[in-house]
């Protein structure tokens, strides 16, 4: 099946089965993967079914013609223990001026192992398991499945704060077709500045690697997020590439939901 039917035909199925139950359940406060790279260590609960949509639009320079693509990532959470959950991510739908077409699906796992405790500095830990498919338009298709691993930890500090930490590793393919293993680590710092609003900054290392299998891709990032409910978020984000082998500028904005 098409990677953008399986998408459309997923958020469908699972909003149009769940929404009734929205209205029944005992609201708790929502936690997003977003707007930051580093992922959230918590998990979305047994039974419970969340949506995080977006748009983005991204710009880079090279040899003095400039790009814009615009994408509309999403992510689709559905809890199947109390520290599991089931994902679903794509970049939606791409435009770049030159193509247009639907993006690869990744599937994943995120397994909450840990709680944190902030009176002994221990930090929530979750691992996150995904594998990229090669699903999309053939513009935008990656090359076969790329799997990877990454582990999440958050410490709560003082005065509101958080710090949270990202590596992982990474498989993929070069334009040669040929393998390779790529590192990924971030660092991110986050202020609540109220119960339903918060701010971060960033640093991002979202793909290590040499420059034949493209080079190191690093990003600073700054954004703030929102809650309208305990149950729904809007969120902002900007990024600047850090050197030659990312891009420009993106800058982002976002909904999400749980159910």
């Amino acid at each position: 099946m098409a990677a953008h039917h399986f998408t459309l035909i997923a958020t469908t199925l699972a909003a149009g089965l769940l929404l009734p139950l929205a209205a029944h359940a005992e609201e708790a406060v929502m936690a997003t993967d977003r707007p930051d790279i580093v992922e959230s260590s918590a998990v979305v609960g047994l039974g419970r079914f969340q949506i995080e949509t977006s748009f983005a639009s991204e710009s880079n320079t090279v040899a003095g013609v400039k790009t814009t693509t615009r994408t509309t990532p999403t992510l689709l959470r559905y809890g199947i223990t109390e520290n599991t959950e089931l994902r679903l991510e794509t970049d939606g739908f791409i435009r770049d001026g030159q193509d247009n077409g639907f993006a690869d699906v990744a599937l994943g796992l995120k397994w909450h192992t840990h709680d944190g405790d902030e009176a002994t500095g221990k930090p929530a830990i979750a691992w996150l398991f995904h594998a990229d498919l090669d699903s999309g338009a053939r513009a935008f298709r990656g090359q076969g499945v790329r799997p990877s691993v990454r582990v999440v930890a958050e410490w709560e500090l003082p005065h509101d704060m958080a710090l949270g930490i990202m590596p992982g590793v990474l498989a993929d393919k070069n334009d040669a077709g040929e393998h390779f293993v790529a590192g990924i680590f971030a660092v991110t710092v986050g202020k609540s500045w109220t119960d339903g609003f918060r701010t971060f900054i960033e640093v991002a290392g979202q793909q290590l690697s040499s420059r034949k299998n493209g080079g190191a891709v690093v990003t600073y990032d700054a954004g703030m997020a929102y809650m309208l409910s305990p149950a729904m978020q809007l969120d902002a984000a900007v990024s600047i590439g850090a050197n030659q082998y990312t891009p420009d500028r993106l800058w982002t904005v976002g909904f999400s939901v749980k159910f």
